[in-house]
């Protein structure tokens, strides 16, 4: 059922609109795979189903399944099928029905085409609701038809452009794992649209972040959250901590003083901004001796059984006033863990976790925590030195 999906130097211009949709993008979807498209609104993930289903043609590049293009090939033949934030179904038709579509269209005599039918309403846990109309049925159970609807039809490509974004969390969480039976029965090649960062590290096998119409990163989950190409994939991953700097040698240097990088990590030497998740940093006691920095906590968010820090770090030198804009420190805590406004903690950081990012076409670009880059101190310790 599943097949290689490759697009090549994929490039749409819309009339009237300065900027591309799309730019040259180049991917590969293996056979079987999951690949999520990232990112914000207006980046171009509608535009490459769009591309790749063919309902819309690129200016530039092609559509190739198993190595061979599909660019003439009229959508109804490409072997792929769509299912939209929108179920769409046929209000006119039952709920057996509106699964039998494909079938018919095909050519399929009505009883054959409703066996095949109920098996996917089987696989969608919906088998008694075949004889119900759309508007008998709630959001979720509209959306899974809209599934089994688009699963008849055999695609050798299911593509699915935020789905789930309509949904409240308990009925996303409900479809996640109706995905992931999908694919451990039918083994389909997918193409994932979501704007949540959760729900692309849920349901795939690898992310392809955009931004503008470009690709700006196209790895691994893990990869994504631990080595990042940019603030943008940072921020789209839902990463919180910039620490602008330099880097010299195979140290970051920063308002948190020296910190030696991963072995995998080597970026060019000058400015850079230090990065990692929220995850990655241990909050301890502020006389623990093994900490890299220390500050004061100004804001607690509840989020369930965890907490959200703000963390202020202790100015580098005061009496020098070297530090005038000090960066924050984002830490989510385990459960368990409790902390106030105003209270005083260390913060230690998993060395594993540390990435360095260039700075933004422009170092003043909104939304970026500034601080001047200060030199090495005594008053933060040394990786390396262990001072």
């Amino acid at each position: 059922m599943s097949t290689q999906l490759t697009l090549r130097g994929l490039t749409r211009h819309y009339p009237g609109s300065r900027a591309a949709a799309l730019s040259s993008l180049d991917l590969t979807v293996p056979a079987g795979a999951c690949l999520a498209l990232l990112g914000p609104s207006g980046s171009g993930k509608t535009t490459v189903l769009r591309l790749a289903g063919g309902l819309d043609r690129p200016d530039a590049g092609d559509v190739l399944l198993d190595g061979r293009s599909v660019l003439d090939v009229a959508p109804e033949h490409r072997g792929m099928a769509m299912v939209f934030q929108r179920p769409l179904l046929f209000p006119h038709r039952n709920v057996l029905d509106n699964v039998a579509f494909a079938a018919r269209v095909r050519g399929t005599p009505r009883r054959k085409a409703r066996e095949q039918a109920r098996d996917y309403l089987d696989l969608v846990h919906l088998p008694d609701l075949g004889h119900r109309r759309p508007s008998e049925l709630s959001g979720g159970q509209q959306q899974r038809v809209a599934v089994a609807r688009a699963l008849a039809a055999r695609p050798r490509v299911l593509m699915l452009d935020e789905p789930f974004s309509a949904l409240d969390a308990p009925l996303r969480e409900e479809m996640h794992d109706l995905v992931r039976q999908i694919r451990e029965a039918l083994e389909p090649t997918i193409v994932l649209v979501t704007h949540d960062q959760h729900e692309a590290a849920a349901l795939a096998d690898e992310v392809a972040v955009l931004s503008e119409g470009r690709l700006a990163q196209h790895d691994t989950v893990d990869r994504l959250y631990t080595r990042p190409l940019s603030l943008l994939v940072a921020r789209q991953m839902g990463g919180r901590n910039e620490v602008p700097g330099e880097v010299r040698g195979h140290h970051h240097h920063s308002v948190l003083g020296s910190l030696a990088l991963p072995v995998d990590v080597r970026p060019p030497q000058g400015p850079g901004f230090l990065v990692f998740r929220q995850e990655s940093v241990h909050v301890t006691e502020p006389d623990d001796r093994d900490v890299d920095a220390r500050g004061t906590v100004t804001t607690v968010r509840v989020i369930g059984a965890r907490q959200l820090l703000t963390i202020r770090p202790d100015p580098v030198d005061e009496a020098s006033g070297a530090l005038t804009r000090e960066p924050h420190i984002h830490a989510e805590t385990p459960p368990g863990h409790r902390a106030r406004t105003g209270s005083r903690v260390g913060i230690r950081l998993s060395p594993h976790a540390l990435a360095v990012v260039p700075p933004p076409p422009a170092w003043q670009e909104e939304g970026v925590q500034h601080a001047a880059p200060a030199p090495p101190t005594l008053r933060v310790r040394d990786r390396v030195s262990g001072r």
